[in-house]
């Protein structure tokens, strides 16, 4: 995939006009990319088309101009898959503010023990460690970023008609997975080269 660069970003009186459009397209290519594990835990594959969209909603919110941008876009080509990888943000989500807490705080290690099983093999999640998201006390952050690197038989593996795809999460605390369907098996495929 092809790294975001400053020409592709459009000045933010512009983005504005086309905002609406974009925001469509997005949620369209989102649908086929978002996938709930168990009660608590959403997962977003990523690329470039999110990235992009992230770093001009980023660039809108926070009204940063050129000096913010360089930031941006190192935080969100990091997310952008390479070819041979599929990238996903897992997200915890629980509204009340007390059951998130006490559930973040058994859950550390949780980006450790996440897995994509592609006919059975399983190709353990890649963390990124910009930040530690897990503390010395064992709380863990809402949003983890993980990569999944493929070897090129697991992508042909992967690619294949009728080839089966779970996510899974093996922690004590949240043990649960996800077959990945059809729809969304074949948006992935595109991810790699």
């Amino acid at each position: 995939m092809t790294a975001i660069t400053p020409t592709d970003i459009l000045p933010l009186d512009a983005y504005e006009r086309v905002r609406p459009q974009t925001r469509s397209a997005i949620i369209a290519i989102k649908r086929d990319r978002r996938l709930s594990v168990g009660p608590y835990v959403t997962v977003f594959f990523e690329c470039r088309d999110t990235m992009l969209y992230q770093i001009h909603e980023m660039l809108r919110a926070e009204k940063g101009g050129a000096a913010q941008l360089e930031g941006e876009l190192e935080a969100y080509n990091s997310l952008i898959p390479n070819g041979h990888e599929l990238v996903a943000t897992l997200m915890i989500e629980i509204d009340d503010e007390r059951q998130r807490h006490r559930a973040l705080s058994v859950l550390g290690g949780i980006e450790e023990l996440i897995a994509l099983e592609v006919d059975g093999e399983a190709i353990a999640a890649c963390p990124e460690y910009d930040v530690e998201r897990t503390t010395a006390e064992g709380k863990t952050s809402a949003v983890h970023f993980l990569h999944f690197p493929f070897t090129p038989p697991q992508i042909e593996r992967f690619r294949r008609p009728g080839a089966r795809a779970v996510f899974t999460v093996a922690h004590p605390a949240y043990a649960h997975m996800a077959v990945l369907p059809p729809a969304m098996m074949a948006a992935l495929a595109k991810d790699f080269r």
